[in-house]
């Protein structure tokens, strides 16, 4: 089990809560989901869950926050392993291309909650645009290691592939755009190394 920062255990109807509703939210979608369906599915009394979570958003926010965290230890691991950066974008594309094989697979748990919170004032709608801009500066960086002219651009370019092929991926046949976007982001990464610094 995880610790949290101060070292205690996080509540066992805690982690229920979430992980019921990341399976709901995800699944379904958020707006369509009541508290009472996810009190009922995590077994947990609705003094625990408001004991846990102010209100609906609030475990929203946790779930999408709990989705980023999974995000980044993906990355972490590809960093961690001391891998040269082509490498380790192309570990990161290969850790997107398994999931959208992946049973279940829904598109972008983020891009999908953000239609559902358009206003950009949000807390739902800021914690995406939190991950999403962390995700394109982890990419910037590994693109301005391999070459530092043009690295914004080639981050966004990646970042757009990967949109495309989350978008694709519960649409069609996972396993070719899961092909066609490793296919791309190795152009790029070839493209970008390929560039005279300016």
């Amino acid at each position: 089990m995880v610790r949290s920062e101060t070292g205690a255990r996080p509540s066992e109807a805690r982690e229920r809560l979430l992980a019921t509703a990341t399976r709901i939210f995800y699944g379904e979608g958020i707006h369509s989901v009541g508290v009472d369906r996810i009190i009922a599915e995590a077994k947990v009394t609705r003094a625990t869950f408001y004991r846990h979570f102010p209100g609906k958003e609030d475990l929203v926010v946790a779930y999408l926050q709990a989705a980023d965290q999974a995000i980044r230890d993906h990355v972490e691991t590809a960093s961690a392993a001391g891998l040269p950066a082509p490498d380790a974008l192309r570990a990161i594309a290969e850790s997107i291309a398994r999931d959208i094989q992946s049973a279940g697979f829904r598109g972008c748990a983020f891009l999908n909650a953000v239609a559902e919170y358009p206003d950009p004032d949000h807390p739902v709608h800021q914690a995406v645009l939190a991950h999403r801009q962390w995700f394109l500066d982890t990419i910037h960086s590994l693109l301005a290691d391999i070459q530092e002219s043009e690295a914004e651009p080639a981050a966004r370019h990646f970042v757009m592939l990967r949109d495309g092929a989350m978008a694709a991926g519960c649409l069609f046949d996972p396993g070719l755009i899961s092909e066609t976007f490793l296919r791309g982001v190795e152009g790029l990464i070839r493209t970008h190394a390929a560039r005279q610094p300016s």
